[in-house]
C-alpha cells in the first residue's frame, strides 16, 4: 500500500517555495528493504536537513522520458515537478527538470529529461540518452498509434542507444479511458482505448520492469510512476546486463 503526504508551506516567509513529502510504505517484494521517499525543491533542502556539503556529494539519478508527441509524457513531467503547463507548448529537442529525492536518509538528484518525439530530431535524441539510469516509455491509453510506436519505434531506439538500461512502460491519460467524447472519436476511426491488460502484456513481452498507468490531469497514479522508476534505478533487475548508452 502506498500513501502520500503533500506539505506546502503557506506563510509569507516561504511564498514560492514548497516542500513536497512523499512516503512510500515498506516493500517486501524481491527482498527490497523498506524505504521512505521525500521530494523537496532545491531551495528548501536545508530545511529537511540536507547540508551544502551533502548537496555537492549527491548522487544523480538520470531519468529519460520518451514517447510520441501525443503520448502525454510532457504533461507527466510538468505535473510531477509542479510546473505550469502552457496551452500551446512547442517542444524543443528536450526539456530538463530536477527534483531532490531523499531515499533511506540519502539525498539524490532526480534529473528528469523529456525528449521530443518529432522525427526531425532523431539524430539529436541519442545525446540525451547518455548515462541514463532509468527510462519511462510513455503512450496515451487513448492513442493507439502512440501505443503501437512503443514496440515499433521506441523500444528499438532505446535498445540500440541504451542496451540493458531498465525501463518502465507508462500508460498516460487514463482519465480519458471512460470519456464518452474521446471514445466516440476513437470509434469513428474503428479504434478503442488501450486496456490495462494490453499494457501489461506488452510490458512483459518487451521485458519492461513494470507497467504502470497515470493521469497528469487528475494525478491518479502519478507519484507511483516515479516511485517505481526510482526503485528500478537504484535496484535494477539485472545490473550485470546494463551497458553504457551509445550514440552510434
Amino acid at each position: 500500500m502506498k500513501w502520500f503526504e503533500h506539505v506546502q508551506r503557506r506563510d509569507s516567509r516561504y511564498i514560492g517555495q514548497r516542500i513536497l513529502k512523499m512516503k512510500l510504505a515498506g516493500r517486501r517484494k524481491c527482498g527490497r528493504p523498506q524505504r521512505r521517499f521525500i521530494h523537496v525543491e532545491k531551495e528548501d533542502m536545508q530545511r529537511v536537513g540536507v547540508t551544502d556539503d551533502a548537496e555537492n556529494r549527491m548522487q544523480t539519478i538520470k531519468l529519460v522520458v520518451v514517447g510520441d508527441r501525443d503520448s502525454g509524457k510532457h504533461e507527466l513531467l510538468l505535473t510531477y515537478t509542479g510546473t505550469a503547463l502552457k496551452e500551446e507548448h512547442i517542444p524543443i529537442v528536450f526539456d530538463n527538470y530536477a527534483v531532490t529525492v531523499i531515499v533511506g536518509g540519502e539525498a539524490y538528484t532526480l534529473e528528469l529529461n523529456d525528449t521530443t518525439g518529432q522525427e526531425d530530431y532523431h539524430t539529436l535524441r541519442p545525446f540525451n540518452y547518455l548515462q541514463t539510469d532509468i527510462l519511462l516509455l510513455c503512450f496515451s491509453v487513448v492513442s493507439p498509434s502512440s501505443f503501437k510506436n512503443i514496440t515499433e519505434k521506441w523500444v528499438p531506439e532505446i535498445s540500440h542507444h541504451c542496451p540493458g538500461t531498465p525501463f518502465l512502460l507508462v500508460g498516460t491519460q487514463v482519465h480519458l479511458r471512460d470519456d464518452s467524447h474521446t471514445l466516440e472519436k476513437l470509434a469513428q476511426r474503428n479504434q478503442h482505448a488501450v486496456t490495462f491488460t494490453s499494457g501489461e502484456e506488452v510490458a512483459r513481452k518487451l521485458k519492461a520492469v513494470k507497467y504502470v498507468e497515470c493521469s497528469a490531469e487528475t494525478q491518479e497514479g502519478l507519484k507511483n510512476v516515479f516511485d517505481e522508476a526510482i526503485l528500478a534505478a537504484l535496484e535494477p533487475p539485472d545490473t550485470k546486463s546494463k551497458k553504457l548508452c551509445i550514440l552510434l
